[in-house]
């Protein structure tokens, strides 16, 4: 949602996300993957919390586990506590902050210490 130079996740799409109960099948882990991903430019290090779920993803290894619950409640309390972030200001400086692991990079836009839209 878009208001005042700003940018936030939609209120009652958040909500779902809270309020979705732990996969019991592929087609439901998809389908919170697809919605929190959605908002993944919301969540600081996305990639790397969502690993063990995504890892679910491949043929035959669909098989909930501690990490993979562990992994899906820390995504919904990420998206609760999303930051708004804010529309760029070309007359300021602009800082690139990148991260990288064995199977997930991720690049943040900042300025005054803050991500971007």
């Amino acid at each position: 949602i878009m208001t005042a130079g700003t940018v936030a996740p939609n209120p009652s799409k958040v909500q779902v996300v809270r309020e979705w109960p732990s996969p019991k099948t592929l087609k439901g882990l998809r389908g919170f993957l697809g919605l929190s991903g959605f908002y993944q430019k919301f969540i600081r290090g996305y990639a790397q919390i969502a690993q063990p779920l995504t890892h679910l993803l491949q043929k035959n290894s669909f098989i909930w586990s501690s990490q993979a619950e562990t992994a899906f409640n820390q995504l919904k309390d990420a998206m609760s506590s999303a930051p708004i972030l804010t529309l760029p200001d070309f007359s300021k400086t602009f800082v690139i902050q990148t991260d990288a692991s064995n199977y997930a990079m991720g690049v943040v836009l900042l300025q005054q210490g803050h991500p971007l839209a």
